[in-house]
């Protein structure tokens, strides 16, 4: 199984796979402002330093799936890679972000150390074609309607372009209505096509539309999630944090708080270790 090497002269690197630590990729749901993403960033950066794990800064320049018009989607393209690039050197941190359409990949791959795939388009091919040309790490999350051994299709596209730099995200299944479900299953399952896979932790909690206008969630059962997928074998850990999720501009029912994050953190890397050894 190989892992993955992130980061550039920028940013201290982070492996991601077998051989690595732990890895938290982290950050606000949607970019809202440098200001709050700084605060984001150094807070998580300087804690998972303390606790001896990776870090990767994720914030989406666009959020192009939100459940209503009106919800807000972020500074767009060229402002938002502006800004996550400036994240990445003034914290010396690799970033990731979504793209949504094939034009906006090679833009982004002059800023970002990870592009990712949203599980919703983790079938597009020409997107994600048009990612792996990058010869950036892809990082893609797993659909809603897709099982884990259904990823292999995906990795083979990435491959076509002789892009071996792959990560595979659970992300949780669709169940019904407004609904999802989280089979911890699909860790090893992925990990069994030979890349690193982690859980999305707070995603996974979601209830698809079930606010009406937005995505509602449960945030209570993500570290549930998050220490069932390091017992699982999952390689790290996606969450979306913010310092007052009820004040969040995206994906608010599903966010944790800030200072959620040392003790799940802490609990997970411990099991991460003991199943490592």
């Amino acid at each position: 199984m190989k892992s993955i090497k992130i980061g550039s002269s920028l940013s201290k690197p982070v492996l991601i796979g077998p051989d690595g630590e732990m890895v938290l990729v982290s950050g606000p749901c949607v970019i809202e402002s440098k200001e709050l993403c700084l605060e984001i960033g150094e807070y998580l950066k300087k804690l998972c330093e303390k606790i001896g794990i990776g870090y990767v800064f994720k914030a989406s320049f666009d959020k192009a799936n939100r459940t209503s018009v009106s919800s807000f989607r972020g500074p767009g393209l060229e402002e938002g890679l502006k800004i996550l690039g400036e994240i990445r050197e003034e914290l010396a941190v690799p970033v990731l972000s979504d793209i949504h359409l094939p034009d906006q990949a090679a833009v982004a791959a002059e800023v970002l150390d990870i592009i990712q795939i949203p599980a919703f388009l983790a079938r597009q091919t020409d997107l994600v074609v048009a990612a792996a040309m990058t010869g950036k790490p892809i990082q893609v999350k797993k659909a809603q309607f897709m099982a884990a051994a259904d990823m292999k299709n995906v990795i083979d596209k990435i491959k076509s372009q002789q892009n071996e730099q792959i990560i595979l995200v659970e992300r949780g299944s669709s169940f019904g209505c407004n609904q999802l479900i989280c089979d911890m299953t699909s860790i090893p399952g992925m990990r069994q096509l030979g890349y690193p896979a982690l859980i999305d932790a707070t995603h996974s909690t979601q209830k698809p539309g079930g606010l009406g206008n937005a995505s509602g969630g449960d945030p209570e059962m993500a570290p549930v999630l998050a220490r069932a997928a390091m017992a699982a074998g999952a390689d790290g850990i996606f969450i979306e944090a913010h310092p007052d999720p009820k004040r969040a501009l995206s994906d608010a029912a599903s966010m944790l708080n800030l200072d959620q994050m040392e003790e799940l953190l802490c609990c997970c890397r411990d099991i991460h270790q003991r199943v490592r050894q």
